[in-house]
């Protein structure tokens, strides 16, 4: 599934193409995805200006001129393609299909349908069902190693299965997860209640600072990810631990290597040598 990373530079992406453009055209070529498609989909969208293109976690938020938003999830497999023109061609598995008022358009691709679209108030986000439950976001200031403490404190659980839980921080994924508790030092089977304080100090800047790298790299393509150019993305080259088991950590002056333990059916990448 595209984590954060990936998801901001599709964001990104379609900010740069769609942002202050009306919907001119809108076609929904089925009644569901992953769940139904809200009723009347393609005609509430026709004729309305994107005036923002956000994200929260990992959905895509477009904010319309009539204070609604359409929430995106590009769920296992889901890609938005843009094109200078509406293609003549239906390629496999396009679901919807957005077209702008100057022809740009944007294309929803997914041969697992496991993503979803839904349409909402913007002013009534925060109570949404897809959001009221999330934590802070990790790129924002608010998100300190104070607030990962406060979140932190009590949970027994390790702390790679604490940072999955969306409750606890937003947004973060296996990947970029196994990839700053390598950078901070800290090993996945620590449990969560010993992070909080100097731990959690340590770990946050790491966090931001991974996928600050991951988005500036265009994301990890891993399967199907791919940009909205089509361009692939390309941290997976720069990965410290995942995906290295049996190789040397990369980290200077460590002479351990890379181990795989499975967590929570989740395979966890970790350096045995240099994370305690």
């Amino acid at each position: 599934m595209p984590e954060l990373p990936e998801v901001e530079t599709v964001r990104r992406g379609l900010e740069r193409r769609l942002a202050g453009r009306v919907l001119s055209q809108v076609e929904v070529r089925r009644p569901d995805l992953r769940f139904p498609l809200p009723e009347r989909l393609a005609e509430r969208l026709t004729g309305r200006r994107i005036d923002a293109l956000r994200r929260r976690a990992k959905y895509l938020l477009f904010d319309l001129d009539d204070g609604m938003t359409l929430i995106g999830h590009l769920g296992m497999s889901g890609r938005m393609n843009i094109h200078d023109a509406r293609p003549n061609a239906v390629a496999p598995h396009e679901h919807v299909v957005f077209v702008a008022d100057d022809g740009t358009t944007v294309t929803f691709q997914d041969h697992r349908r496991f993503g979803y679209f839904d349409l909402a108030e913007t002013a009534g986000l925060p109570a949404h069902r897809f959001f009221a439950p999330l934590g802070p976001e990790p790129l924002d200031d608010a998100f300190t190693g104070a607030e990962l403490t406060r979140r932190l404190t009590g949970k027994r659980t390790p702390i790679k299965a604490a940072l999955l839980d969306q409750r606890v921080v937003a947004g973060l994924g296996n990947i970029y997860v196994c990839e700053a508790l390598l950078r901070a030092g800290i090993s996945p089977r620590r449990s969560a209640l010993s992070v909080a304080g100097v731990r959690a100090e340590r770990l946050v800047p790491q966090i931001k600072d991974v996928l600050n790298d991951a988005i500036a790299a265009g994301g990890s393509t891993l399967r199907d990810y791919v940009q909205t150019s089509g361009e692939l993305g390309y941290f997976q080259h720069d990965f410290q631990a995942y995906g290295r088991e049996g190789e040397a950590c990369r980290k200077p002056g460590c002479k351990g290597s890379v181990q795989r333990i499975v967590q929570s059916g989740r395979s966890t990448f970790f350096c045995g040598g240099c994370q305690r």
